[in-house]
Parts: structure tokens; C-alpha cells; sequence
């Protein structure tokens, strides 16, 4: 026997006549209980609430006497629909279960009050309908739960597609840029403009996945992963650092999304090479190995090399960018001899004081540092 078979059938008709002050008094009461919905302004929300509970409340009546199931299909399409959209609204299920046990207590005070009007209600008849009404809103929230749950496996399964057509644009390359900046809004990235991609072994796929949710893009492939980090907080080496101790990870150089194949490609040589250390705990950064890899051969780091080296000098004009490319060169080579380096050159040495306290202005401690030194002079002797 259903819960609402026991009800006196003198309930419905009772209730009838009461029907839209009901539907307008629970309406409000719902919308007014939970700070979420109060501050909705959207009309299309309020119409599918007011729709919601006179399905509702027409339909707890009709089942009133009957051993019907609550809610067939059609009646619980609109409640799984009600679910999904808060779902699509990125509002949890907490503010419509609160709204059910509001609508419960008010339709169980409403239902009294019109049944106490045409005659006296015993308290076997007030157990019976509270039972009703606990079970047909159980039916409800049931219904709505469910919609929400599918709504989100559904959103889940279409990031995960989105974040997978993103990365293999990025690691594939040569996307146009439109398609490219429209697939990265689509998981969320704001900008598409710098990328840093990080060499994972695979078991550690679903670890990055959780760590780093929406803000990266991770590829499973044969025998690594590869997760993609647009420029930001996170992406910086001192947060890679430590996000990535003990996970074996190989961090590549932070390239423009169109250089993407050719960041993973190298971070690939020092992934699978024996620049790493096997067993070291901390992350690898492929910047570090760059003229390793130039000395090797590597025209790509190469290029990366030079330009994170000469990058200070681009802005100047290209017979000056010329003309202190050149003085640095002759004085990296004669060991800083300004004499040597105005012999080479043919020009005065106060010339070449000048050039060098420009050079000095825009590679500042560049120039102290015997890595960044070396590093200039195998940059600038590739020319």
C-alpha cells in the first residue's frame, strides 16, 4: 500500500479550491528560505519554479486514495529537468533539498488547515498525511538529485572531451589561431598566449588531472603523460617546483602556444635522456639543459636559448641590436679585454666603454654570471 492510499479522499477536494493560494504561498516560501534563490532575478528560474510545485501540488492530489507510483515519467521529467539546471548553473543540490523540506512543511500545515475546515482531523489521519508527504517529497528530491548527478557526469564527460581536443590542437600543431584560442576558452584558459609543458610518467596522469583541475590539459600517451599549463601562478618554476617534487617530472621551456611540439620535443630529449638523474626527487627543467642540448646539435634549443638570452635586445633598432651584438661578442671571446675588443672592431675604446654600459643596462647581472655568459657566447657565435 502506498503512503498516500490511507489518505481520506475528502483531502483532495478540500485542497482543490486552495490550490493557487497554495502554489503562491509555497513558491514564495522556497524562493524566500534559501539566500541562493532569493537573490535570483532571472524570470525563466522563477517560471520554472512556479511550474515545478503546481506540478507538484496538482499532482500530490490526484494521488491522494490511489496506490499510483508518485511520480510517472512525465511528472518526473520536470523535477530531473529542475536538477539538471542547477547542475548547468554551477549550483550544488544543498539549496534545492532545502527548498524540498520547506515546500514539505508547508504543504503538510496547508493540507491540515483544509482538511480541518470542513471537519475534525483525527491524529491517525495527521500520521497518514505526514507520512504522505515525507514519502511524495522523498520522491521529489530523488528525482532532482538524480537530474543533477546526470547533468554533471554529462558536463564532466564534455570537458574532458574539450580538454582532449585542446591538448592534441596544441601538441599536434599548426592549428589555426582561431580554432586554437576557441578550443583553450572552452576549458576555461582566458588567454592563450605562453604554454608550459611538463613531462610526466604516465601513473602520474590522474594525479595531475586532480592537482591542477581546469587551469591544465593532460595527454595520456604510449609510455608518458604530458600536461600543458597556460602562463600564470602556477606555471611559474618556483610553484612547478614544488607542486612536482617526487613525481619524476620533466618541465619543458615556456614557449608561444604555437611552439608547443617543439617545447614537448625537447623536454622529450631530456626526459629520455641521461640529463636526468634517475631516481632525483625534484623536477627537471629543460631550461637549465639548454646548451646541453645546443652543444649537441639541438637547433631548437638552440633557438630557445637565444632568444631568452638576447630578448632584452629586441626592442632596440636593428642596426643598434647589430652593433652591441657584435661588442659583446668580441668581448666575451677576448675575455674582456677592451683593448683587444677595440682593436678587433676599429673603433675607440671609450666607444667600447660606451657599448658595454649599454649592454650592462640591458643584461644587467647577465653579464657577471659565467652560465649566462657562456650561454651568450654559444648563442652568439652560432650567427
Amino acid at each position: 500500500m502506498t503512503p498516500w492510499q490511507r489518505l481520506p479522499t475528502d483531502l483532495a477536494t478540500a485542497m482543490r479550491p486552495r490550490l493557487p493560494a497554495t502554489v503562491q504561498a509555497v513558491v514564495t516560501a522556497v524562493t524566500e528560505a534559501s539566500p541562493v534563490f532569493a537573490t535570483i532575478e532571472d524570470a525563466k528560474f522563477r517560471r520554472d519554479v512556479r511550474t515545478a510545485v503546481q506540478v507538484a501540488l496538482e499532482r500530490f492530489l490526484d494521488l491522494v486514495g490511489t496506490d499510483e507510483p508518485a511520480l510517472p515519467p512525465r511528472f518526473r521529467d520536470v523535477f530531473v529537468s529542475l536538477g539538471a539546471a542547477e547542475a548547468r548553473e554551477d549550483r550544488g543540490p544543498e539549496a534545492l533539498l532545502a527548498s524540498l523540506r520547506t515546500a514539505s512543511r508547508l504543504l503538510l500545515r496547508m493540507a491540515c488547515e483544509a482538511l480541518a475546515q470542513t471537519r475534525p482531523v483525527g491524529a491517525d489521519e495527521l500520521i497518514d498525511l505526514s507520512d504522505a508527504v515525507s514519502a511524495y517529497v522523498d520522491e521529489l528530491a530523488a528525482a532532482s538529485t538524480d537530474g543533477y548527478a546526470l547533468q554533471v557526469r554529462e558536463q564532466a564527460g564534455e570537458g574532458d572531451r574539450r580538454r582532449r581536443r585542446l591538448a592534441e590542437l596544441l601538441l599536434r600543431g599548426g592549428a589555426p589561431d582561431s580554432v586554437a584560442r576557441s578550443a583553450a576558452h572552452g576549458v576555461g584558459w582566458r588567454e592563450l598566449d605562453t604554454v608550459v609543458p611538463v613531462l610526466l610518467p604516465l601513473a602520474q596522469a590522474r594525479d595531475a588531472r586532480f592537482r591542477y583541475g581546469g587551469e591544465g590539459v593532460v595527454m595520456e600517451r604510449g609510455q608518458d603523460a604530458v600536461l600543458l599549463l597556460p602562463a600564470g601562478p602556477r606555471a611559474t618554476r618556483p610553484a612547478l617546483a614544488g607542486a612536482l617534487r617526487g613525481h619524476g617530472a620533466v618541465v619543458g621551456p615556456a614557449l608561444g602556444w604555437a611552439q608547443v611540439p617543439e617545447a614537448v620535443r625537447l623536454t622529450e630529449l631530456v626526459f629520455g635522456g641521461e640529463l636526468v638523474l634517475a631516481g632525483q626527487p625534484d623536477p627537471v627543467f629543460v631550461d637549465d639543459h639548454l646548451a646541453a642540448l645546443a652543444l649537441r646539435g639541438e637547433p631548437g634549443a638552440l633557438a630557445v636559448l637565444a632568444a631568452r638570452r638576447l630578448a632584452p635586445l629586441a626592442p632596440l633598432r636593428p642596426n643598434q641590436r647589430e652593433i652591441l651584438l657584435a661588442t659583446l661578442h668580441s668581448w666575451l671571446r677576448h675575455w674582456g679585454s677592451r683593448a683587444e675588443v677595440s682593436a678587433e672592431l676599429f673603433v675607440h675604446p671609450q666607444t667600447v666603454s660606451y657599448r658595454l654600459g649599454r649592454l650592462r643596462e640591458l643584461l644587467g647581472a647577465d653579464l657577471d654570471d659565467p652560465a649566462a655568459r657562456f650561454e651568450l657566447l654559444l648563442v652568439l657565435t652560432s650567427r
